[in-house]
């Protein structure tokens, strides 16, 4: 059985943080702040809160139960033995361009904005903030710029390294 939160981003989130402190619990403090963006919360967060972990419980009843304990609320899978969360192995705002860039490739900005599906000068400007922060760099000037991530020093290129043997 699957359930579907692509569209339901505070869902998600809840559900994540229950999932990652599962067995335990997480506080309510700790869920407004993962799924609002709240750093303190008041009333109205808490109202908030209690109406998305009521939407998460209807979403989640075949699977699991969410119940609320002293501190805040807490998974209780129904057939499972354990919860496991799957996450991006890379977490951060332009994390899709680290992706393509993650193989040592060079890239165009165009050829990146066609595999992403974005546009140019939107790819332009997550390249030009990941190079400030000295993820990705780059060689070439105007149309011939090429981006890749910089190479791990004591790791061989993949010029470097021996072709495959032939076959006898």
């Amino acid at each position: 059985m699957a359930v579907t939160l692509a569209k339901r981003p505070v869902l998600f989130a809840l559900a994540r943080a229950l999932g990652e402190a599962w067995p335990g619990d997480v506080s309510r403090d700790m869920l407004v702040a993962r799924a609002f963006g709240g750093k303190h919360s008041d009333e109205s967060h808490r109202a908030r809160l209690r109406v998305e972990i009521g939407r998460l419980r209807r979403m989640l009843r075949k699977l699991a139960g969410v119940n609320a304990t002293k501190r805040g609320f807490a998974f209780e899978p129904h057939h499972a033995s354990e919860i496991v969360v799957l996450a991006r192995p890379v977490e951060e705002r332009h994390a899709a361009v680290l992706a393509f860039l993650a193989d040592g490739e060079s890239w165009s900005s165009s050829a990146l904005s066609l595999a992403l599906g974005s546009s140019q000068r939107s790819v332009q400007r997550a390249l030009d903030q990941l190079a400030a922060q000295g993820k990705v760099q780059f060689y070439g000037h105007g149309r011939a710029r090429r981006w890749m991530t910089p190479p791990v020093p004591g790791f061989t290129t993949t010029l470097l390294l021996p072709a495959p043997l032939p076959n006898d």
